[in-house]
């Protein structure tokens, strides 16, 4: 199946201070971003070697969404975790048919839907309850049907992604799903209960994002 690492996902109680911490922690800019009105959230970005980093929050100036808000963000174990702090949440993996994609990846990926921010338009699976595939582990799946993303707008940062770490009760079905998506290569899985992070090369060397 063919399909890329996309982006990385950080949630935030509050997106200016999460944006602060992640700057000084990763020793770049968020540059790039904006405001998600089907969801009720607001965004920053951050441009990595290949893919990009999004730190994300509920916006606490839209009105409340018609719907549960994507990545969990409305579940109280989530609240609470970002309480603390910004918190690795999941990652997107990019598609070229997400229809065929979400029906062969061997995992509940969500429903499929379309949303926009400014000229951006974009395809992605999101739970109806929103909560994550397995807590995060298994990303989810978009389609960038114009072929457009953010990265094109975004300075290079001369971060990369160095790799995702995980644990899960079930590591051989996650890495099995992984692999249906060719992207098993991405992520180090041991036994144990639910957990996700993210590595990044920086200048200042290698940097985990849990």
């Amino acid at each position: 199946m063919a399909s890329r690492f996309d982006h990385v996902v950080i949630g935030a109680a509050h997106l200016g201070d999460a944006a602060d911490i992640v700057e000084a922690r990763l020793g770049a800019d968020l540059t790039g971003g904006g405001k998600h009105p089907l969801m009720s959230t607001h965004n920053r970005l951050m441009r990595l070697k290949e893919g990009y980093l999004e730190v994300i929050a509920i916006d606490p100036d839209a009105p409340v969404p018609g719907r549960t808000r994507w990545y969990a963000l409305d579940s109280p174990e989530t609240v609470g975790r970002l309480a603390d702090g910004p918190r690795a949440l999941c990652w997107v993996a990019a598609v070229d048919d997400i229809e065929q994609a979400a029906a062969s990846c061997g995992y509940e990926c969500g429903r499929i839907i379309e949303v926009t921010r400014g000229d951006l338009h974009w395809r992605l699976t999101v739970a109806d309850d929103g909560s994550l595939a397995k807590g995060g582990i298994l990303p989810a799946l978009i389609e960038w049907p114009l072929g457009v993303n953010p990265v094109a707008m975004l300075p290079k940062s001369g971060l990369a992604l160095a790799g995702l770490k995980a644990s899960h009760p079930e590591p051989a079905m996650v890495m099995n799903c992984l692999d249906r998506l060719g992207l098993g290569h991405l992520i180090e899985i041991t036994e144990g209960a639910p957990s996700l992070a993210f590595f990044f090369d920086t200048a200042g060397g290698k940097i985990l994002v849990a």
